[in-house]
């Protein structure tokens, strides 16, 4: 090739092949290739051999309306400014609905949630400048096993949102009008407020007061539970939130008799504690929900128990292993330790699912990722031609490159991108989903679309020193989903 071909390739060639690139490259039907009530496996599961189902309750069986985040910020903004003596300023800031993503790190001492400072971003070079000029966080920094570092905490249930929010606009308050303050007293107020949203019980009195605002899709959390006692399976909850708000909800989707679907209720269960601690018994509550003080012999159907441990649990009932199946929606605090420490399956709830799946099937994505790869793929092939035209040939696609990244990363979110990958890497978040979880979803009544004796395959997806043998199109969760058609009715 002679030292300026490179250019002449791309006005007569590459240009060209771009304008044909979506007819010619993106297969038909490529924008609906996935679907939003598809389970996704890590690990092969298969359920014939689950015998006992269990379940976590708020976003697990019970789903929840994006109003209830701007309930909960406001209510811990105003604590914040009345209780702590916060500046008023900061009351004047509104929620920002799609601001916070899940799994974003939280810089205690750089006051940096994921590379923002307040509700701004912070140049890649200041990043790099602040953590010593590397692209990598020293280990003994990042979050412990629970999320909760030293100096990082990361930001993993759907909770978490408002909070992540409310510490960005406090941060930007204090920015902006120029005042000192201790980051770590910060962190600790307002993780304090949005506590006391919970612990004063607000969020439970909202949602009681007004079921039909704040639970959604109650009918679908009804069809599983019936669906899999209909099928001889053993249910069990395992919740850390009160038996009066639990039974209020459960009565709201499924029935007042709704007791009489699960094997063993649990409430207040304190997990992770639950399930990494022997240290608290279990105590049953009576028909008024008063404790009692009888010892635990027994768990038994009917009954409902308060805080408990998994040791006790797994003595007194013998489930273990692979025939029990648990969701939830914390990866921490609900799947972590079932996988690595007592063998059940794990399922995680995945609300955002729905949203980014959507997001990928359409043309827009489809479009700007295929011509990202094709970029990448130019840029790696042709990166030795030297000549000031090639140069400039290659800088063009570097930054058509980088504004490709930033086009498909807001379709996401503008200010965080997808929580599952960012640019070609998986997300820090998407790498404990598939270390912490056999298998994930939306919701659970994606469970409505698959046969009870179903094996769930993990896709393989190739390393990067192997040849892209198989068609990835034709892998897990990009087919029909089976029997989707027949339960289409729940949808």
């Amino acid at each position: 090739m002679t030292p300026s071909i490179l250019p002449k390739l791309w006005e007569n060639g590459f240009r060209t092949t771009k304008s044909r690139y979506w007819s010619d490259l993106i297969p038909p039907g490529v924008c609906n290739l996935l679907n939003p009530s598809t389970i996704y496996a890590n690990n092969e599961v298969d359920l014939d051999e689950v015998e006992i189902y269990g379940f976590d309750y708020d976003y697990t069986l019970a789903l929840y309306s994006n109003t209830l985040d701007t309930m909960i910020y406001n209510t811990a903004r105003d604590f914040l400014v009345k209780h702590y003596k916060y500046p008023e300023g900061i009351s004047k800031y509104d929620y920002i609905p799609n601001f916070a993503a899940r799994g974003l790190h939280y810089d205690i001492q750089k006051v940096n949630v994921d590379s923002h400072r307040g509700l701004n971003p912070v140049p890649d070079e200041e990043v790099l400048e602040l953590y010593g000029g590397t692209n990598h966080v020293p280990l003994e920094e990042v979050s412990g096993f629970y999320g909760k570092g030293p100096v990082m905490k990361q930001f993993m249930d759907v909770f978490s949102i408002p909070e992540m929010t409310l510490l960005a606009a406090a941060n930007d308050y204090f920015n902006s009008n120029d005042i000192e303050y201790d980051p770590g007293h910060l962190y600790k107020d307002v993780s304090d407020a949005i506590g006391m949203v919970h612990i004063k019980g607000y969020m439970y009195k909202w949602i009681m007061q007004d079921l039909e605002k704040y639970i959604l899709r109650g009918d679908e959390t009804y069809a599983v539970l019936h669906r899999l006692a209909s099928h001889g399976k053993k249910l069990f909850l395992i919740t850390n939130s009160p038996f009066s708000f639990v039974d209020k909800g459960m009565k709201y989707m499924v029935g007042k008799d709704w007791r009489d679907l699960f094997d063993i209720v649990i409430v207040q269960a304190d997990k992770p504690h639950f399930f990494n601690s022997c240290g608290k018994p279990f105590r049953r509550l009576d028909s008024n929900g008063d404790l009692q003080w009888d010892k635990i012999k027994s768990l038994d159907k009917g009954q409902v128990y308060k805080q408990g441990n998994l040791f006790d649990f797994l003595r007194l009932t013998g489930w273990r292993g692979s025939k029990v199946l648990y969701f939830g929606d914390h990866l921490y605090s609900d799947l972590a330790d079932l996988m690595l420490r007592h063998g059940w399956r794990t399922g995680a709830i995945v609300p955002e699912l729905e949203v980014e799946t959507r997001v990928v099937n359409t043309e827009q994505y489809a479009q700007g990722l295929t011509w990202l790869q094709a970029l990448t793929g130019l840029l790696e092939r042709m990166q030795m031609h030297r000549d000031p035209e090639s140069k400039k040939v290659l800088q063009d696609w570097l930054k058509e490159r980088e504004e490709l990244r930033a086009v498909t990363k807001n379709l996401f979110n503008p200010h965080f991108g997808s929580i599952f990958r960012t640019c070609h890497n998986p997300t820090y978040f998407s790498r404990r989903l598939c270390r912490f979880s056999d298998v994930y979803m939306a919701s659970i009544s994606c469970l409505l679309n698959y046969d009870l004796s179903y094996t769930f395959y993990p896709r393989r997806t190739p390393l990067q020193h192997e040849a892209p043998l198989w068609m990835d199109q034709l892998c897990t969760g990009c087919m029909k989903t089976p029997f989707l058609e027949e339960m289409a009715h729940i949808r």
